[in-house]
């Protein structure tokens, strides 16, 4: 197979998200900035980067959470939409999982899962309710189906939120900063989740400053600064021998604490 010059063949899978020539400003600030990535099927993309770089606003792009000013992004072959069905349709093929859990307070914690698949993808309740039990069960919350949101500890909210996105049956999982809003000894256990998952091959693009969990989890990192991908390598490449000035002030400052 032919590459492009100066490509970075990571995965074996085709691509899945592409985005091509992504600009976006909020007024002054040029916040993504000539933005290329593809992510390929099966694919554990982790993007790291100092704060403002643009890292969450790449998340939320690609979820159409905000819009961009130009250029492109697909997810399997089809571009974005702007509004309506055809958004909402995508939307359900691309999960997302927040620094807040963003879980319904009033319903129950399988309430919560088995919603977005009766509602959007008009499964029978009594299946649904069978995926989001082994889902639930799957990490590790299947004991606390039946209690509200505020009853669980963040760990276990956030482990319910990704179960929620997993009850879509996304061919991508979006994770903005997933463990930021936790406490320390909760973190572990939803990367354990996450890890878990890039095992089975999800095709996941993760923003955080897990540094453990991009080097045990990612096929490739890409470093953002200044609303730029400033590169992108194997975890094994970028940590031991970061390319540019941007990467290796980063990496100073945060492996040396």
């Amino acid at each position: 197979m032919d590459e492009a010059p100066g490509s970075v063949e990571v995965g074996s899978g085709e691509p899945l998200v592409v985005l091509d020539h992504v600009n976006k400003h909020f007024g002054d600030l040029h916040v993504l900035e000539d933005i290329n990535l593809t992510v390929r099927r099966g694919e554990v993309v982790v993007v790291i980067g100092p704060s403002g770089a643009g890292k969450s606003t790449l998340c939320r792009a690609i979820n159409r959470l905000e819009t961009i000013d130009s250029g492109t992004i697909s997810v399997d072959g089809v571009k974005l939409p702007d509004e309506g069905k055809a958004l909402a349709q995508l939307r359900a093929d691309v999960g997302m999982v927040f620094q807040s859990f963003n879980l319904f307070a009033h319903k129950t914690i399988l309430e919560n899962v088995t919603l977005g698949p009766t509602q959007v993808r008009h499964t029978p309740k009594r299946q649904a309710r069978e995926q989001a039990m082994a889902l639930l069960e799957r990490v590790g919350v299947a004991n606390q189906s039946d209690k509200l949101p505020a009853q669980l500890s963040g760990g276990q909210q956030q482990r319910v939120a990704i179960a929620r996105s997993l009850a879509m049956q996304p061919k991508v999982m979006l994770f903005d900063e997933p463990t930021s809003a936790l406490d320390p000894e909760m973190i572990n256990e939803v990367l354990d989740v996450m890890t878990d998952l890039a095992k089975d091959g999800m095709t996941m693009i993760v923003v955080t400053h897990e540094m453990g969990f991009a080097r045990k989890a990612a096929n490739r990192v890409v470093f953002m600064a200044d609303g730029r991908v400033m590169e992108e390598a194997t975890p094994e490449e970028f940590f031991t021998n970061p390319q540019t000035s941007r990467a290796q002030d980063f990496l100073s400052k945060i492996l040396t604490h």
